[in-house]
């Protein structure tokens, strides 16, 4: 994605909305995000979508089975594999906040593997890259993803996995920008 590019689905006055639009916005303001940001901006051109994706998120974000750390590492993870800056841009002080290490995240932003994780990181980066890369994970992998995180947390990791990379494609085809003209802390890596 380039930043230098304008955003192809931009924020929208409520006069602009249909009701539909309007009535997903409400839901998701609602909620615990409390505004409208992020993907949500171009996913409110199709409402339902919207509605129930962001149900999915919250569920994610808020109460997976993984903890707070792990999925807000696991984000930072999937945001360098799609080069997605808003998402890095989100979810890294909430990843710093949740414990997160700034060795960590720099080395995650130039593309490396970090040095010194935690256990529980390193098995969510392995279970993370060799889903991204293999599509799916080898043996040993989800045998010891799953005696860490138990069934549902590797369901969980799985599933989070798959959402934040949708927000990161639609995020990076709609080439929606960060906000404030805020810096990126990401680079795309070199084509």
């Amino acid at each position: 994605m380039s930043p230098s590019k304008t955003d192809r689905l931009p924020e929208m006055s409520p006069e602009q909305m249909t009701d539909a639009q309007r009535a997903a916005v409400d839901e998701l303001v609602s909620g615990p995000r409390g505004k409208l940001s992020g993907p949500f901006v171009p996913l409110m051109r199709s409402p339902e979508l919207m509605r129930r994706l962001q149900k999915v998120g919250e569920y994610l974000r808020y109460d997976n089975t993984v903890g707070l750390h792990n999925s807000e590492f696991a984000v930072l993870v999937v945001a360098r594999h799609w080069s997605q800056p808003v998402e890095w841009h989100i979810h890294k002080p909430i990843a710093i906040k949740a414990g997160v290490s700034e060795e960590t995240c720099d080395a995650l932003a130039d593309g490396r593997r970090p040095p010194n994780m935690t256990a529980e990181e390193t098995m969510v980066y392995d279970f993370l890259q060799e889903l991204l890369h293999n599509q799916s994970v080898s043996d040993v992998t989800w045998a010891a993803a799953q005696k860490m995180f138990g069934d549902q947390g590797v369901i969980d990791m799985t599933a989070h996995c798959g959402y934040y990379s949708l927000l990161a494609m639609v995020m990076n085809t709609t080439r929606r920008s960060l906000p404030d003209h805020a810096a990126s802390g990401l680079a795309p890596f070199p084509n």
